[in-house]
């Protein structure tokens, strides 16, 4: 304890400009939406936001220019600073009628969540967490990286990751129930947004995903999500831009990807760092529309890592973590009361944040050791000159005996004691709608995505005109015959090998994927079925683009039914091969791996097809069984050479004549059978459907559970060193 009183002591010395917790009441940096002087009682739901599942009319009061959210008990500390709390700045014209969300209150008491391996010395990545966020208020929860805040609010949420164990009780409307779909919004920190559509055209993709009912009903959703998130100027512009156009910068990015949970109505609202990589302009200007979103009736709970002045007074409420302890629980402004109380007061021009984070921060130990022999102009490094360890287990005594936890502890049992209206499900999309706007959406990207698709096509043009007119002119004697089996080999391989350029497009798809997923959007089987129907028009084009230069160049039988079973075999090659892609992505979920592993899946396969060596003289242990088996290149060349040279006849001498397939016992394996053309077609859509179930078993296993190979051998590589 002595230790405890002399590091305060310090502290207070290097701060003597700091002053009083009434003086450090902000003034006109703050933007705290409260009357003046107006003081929160404790709340019921008799006197709370009116329930229901219908949209009703909020009125600000006459007179009166600021909105009063959800009220809570006060704690002694902060009835002093309540008297000088500013009024908001003014409503804009017209926001006498705002539209009602009936939010819901939360409750989370003895909230304890361990992950096994995930800290150094403790499994607990959260430690009996306390606290609540209310309707029509901003709860944040605060604190320095891998302090537990996306883990509490995951938890609350119900995310958490499968090897997450939870133990404590986590309370909606006094109910300890689960969350319905439609009911809340999460956002993650990281949002995979589509940046070949408009603002507009992503959110209303997303409302046929989400939302039950005709498309008329939705455009209005769609209107209102654009309208609360301030993105009127934005709606019709392109989010990731296109060719000379400038897409969305950061940090309308991040209110497209919030407005997008928007479009459910939902009661409370989850996000994971709304500020993350934004600027202090934009990042002011997202929570500004966050504050008017929740004086809604909304409930929001975010993390945030830091802030500025301004976005501080913004907050509610604020739950300040450190390793997984609750450092404080109760209203932003009485943070700076509990600071001062334990030793540590807010220096007069330091942003209450950063002096926040400064004091728990065990990072800026370092800092200490490398500058504890500088000196600066005006003498030693005193404002790092503070132990964390010292001061995060005085803020953690200092708020157990606390009249704010003692507010807390009153708080939950009133929250809890009677259960309020339970959370209904607002219904979702039929899985045929859902693959129905997937399709149509995947069309409409594919059409404007010039360089994961229309170039693609431009160079299965370029090979296939490069390989016609290097094999052209040879002629239908017996001596063609082996140029024309390679001339059919070079253009299966070939083109199959220049189908990984299209990996990054099956990147961002799966990526999208993972991200509708994870919010209940989507499924691995609509996403499965809704791929296949888009690519199929774009393979079809691909391939009978590129079989008519090939067929007329080379001069293969010019009739047309053979020439429509050439299309349709290599159309079926293509649809094969985009499932082995689909497959190697969804494992790999890296761009790097996933090429190099497809590149050498398919030189492989290249030399186990039977042309570098016939097929029955291949050596049995591998290359014949499994690897000739397996190489979809063996029975589309192989249907390719019995549909050509089938049915004919080479003349030897001038009495003598062999058939085809005498002709090609020696340079590839094929069968005598008419119909073995058709059987090696029916194996390719065998071996295209069966890709597609191993894609969808990786979508459920891996993708859903946010697990790669990549994500595997870093663990293993970390656990090892």
């Amino acid at each position: 304890m002595e230790e405890i009183q002399s590091q305060s002591e310090n502290y207070r010395s290097s701060s003597s400009s700091a002053s009083s917790p009434a003086s450090r009441v902000p003034s006109s940096n703050f933007f705290y939406l409260r009357k003046p002087g107006s003081l929160r009682q404790p709340i019921s739901f008799e006197d709370s936001p009116e329930w229901g599942d219908t949209d009703v009319d909020a009125r600000v009061e006459e007179g009166g220019d600021s909105i009063n959210a959800a009220i809570t008990p006060v704690s002694p500390s902060l009835s002093k600073l309540n008297s000088g709390s500013l009024p908001s700045p003014p409503l804009p014209e017209g926001a006498a009628v705002a539209r009602k969300i009936a939010g819901a209150s939360v409750v989370w008491k003895d909230l304890t969540v361990t992950i096994k391996g995930k800290r150094k010395y403790s499994d607990k990545v959260v430690k009996s967490s306390n606290g609540y966020a209310l309707p029509g208020t901003m709860t944040v929860i605060m604190g320095p990286a891998k302090s537990g805040k996306s883990t509490l609010l995951r938890a609350i949420a119900g995310r958490l990751h499968h090897s997450a164990k939870i133990y404590g009780e986590v309370f909606v409307n006094g109910a300890k129930t689960h969350m319905p779909y439609g009911s809340y919004g999460f956002v993650d920190r990281e949002t995979t947004l589509i940046g070949s559509l408009t603002v507009r055209e992503y959110l209303y993709y997303s409302a046929l995903l989400q939302l039950p009912g005709f498309f008329c009903q939705k455009k209005s959703v769609v209107e209102e999500a654009i309208h609360a998130m301030s993105l009127g100027d934005y709606a019709n512009k392109l989010i990731g831009g296109h060719c000379y156009m400038k897409g969305l910068h950061s940090g309308e990015r991040r209110r497209v990807s919030i407005a997008r949970e928007l479009v459910m109505r939902p009661r409370i609202l989850f996000i994971d760092e709304p500020l993350y990589h934004l600027d202090s302009v934009s990042a002011l200007l997202m929570m500004v529309t966050l504050k008017k979103l929740a004086s809604t009736g909304g409930t929001l709970i975010f993390t945030l890592y830091q802030s500025s002045t301004e976005v501080f007074g913004l907050f509610d409420r604020i739950c300040l973590l450190s390793n997984g302890n609750t450092l404080f629980f109760g209203e932003t402004l009485a943070c700076l009361q509990h600071f001062s109380n334990a030793g540590f007061p807010c220096p007069i021009m330091q942003s209450p944040s950063d002096h926040f984070l400064r004091a728990i921060n065990t990072d800026f130990d370092r800092i200490i050791a490398m500058c504890k022999n500088w000196q600066d102009d005006n003498g030693d490094f005193s404002s790092v000159n503070m132990d964390t360890a010292v001061a995060i287990r005085t803020l953690e005594a200092t708020y157990k005996s606390s009249a704010d936890a003692a507010a807390v502890e009153t708080m939950i049992p009133r929250l809890t004691e009677k259960e309020g209206p339970v959370l209904k499900s607002k219904g979702n999309a039929s899985n045929a709608t859902r693959i129905a706007v997937l399709t149509w959406r995947s069309l409409l990207i594919m059409s404007r995505e010039w360089k994961y698709y229309w170039l693609r096509l431009i160079l299965y043009m370029l090979l296939t005109l490069c390989i016609g007119t290097v094999f052209s002119g040879l002629g239908h004697s017996l001596s063609s015959v082996v140029t024309r089996v390679a001339a059919i080999f070079v253009f299966v391989s070939f083109t199959s090998l220049l189908s990984i350029a299209g990996v990054p497009a099956l990147m961002k798809e799966i990526k999208i994927y993972a991200s509708e997923e994870s919010n209940q959007h989507s499924g691995a089987l609509v996403f499965l079925f809704g791929q296949l129907l888009s690519s199929i028009p774009f393979l079809f084009l691909i391939s009978i683009s590129s079989s008519l230069v090939f067929y007329f160049l080379i001069g293969l039988r010019d009739e047309f039914s053979l020439l429509m079973y050439f299309v349709l075999n290599f159309f079926m090659c293509l649809l094969v091969n985009e499932g082995l892609m689909l497959a190697v992505t969804s494992l790999w979920q890296n761009i790097f791996w996933s090429v190099l592993t497809l590149v050498t899946i398919h030189v492989v396969m290249m030399l186990a097809a039977g042309y570098f060596r016939i097929r029955n003289e291949l050596p049995r242990p591998v290359w014949s069984y499994p690897l000739s088996y397996i190489a979809f290149h063996t029975y589309s060349i192989q249907g390719l050479l019995e549909n050509e040279y089938l049915g004919t006849n080479f003349a030897v001498g001038q009495v003598r004549t062999i058939s085809g397939f005498q002709a090609l016992h020696s340079a590839y394996d094929i069968s005598p059978s008419s119909n073995s053309k058709w059987e090696n077609l029916l194996i390719l859509f065998l071996m295209a459907v069966g890709y597609r179930i191993l894609v969808l078993v990786l979508l459920h296993f891996h993708v859903r559970k946010n697990v790669s190979l990549c994500s595997l051998c870093q663990c293993n590589r970390n656990s090892t060193t």
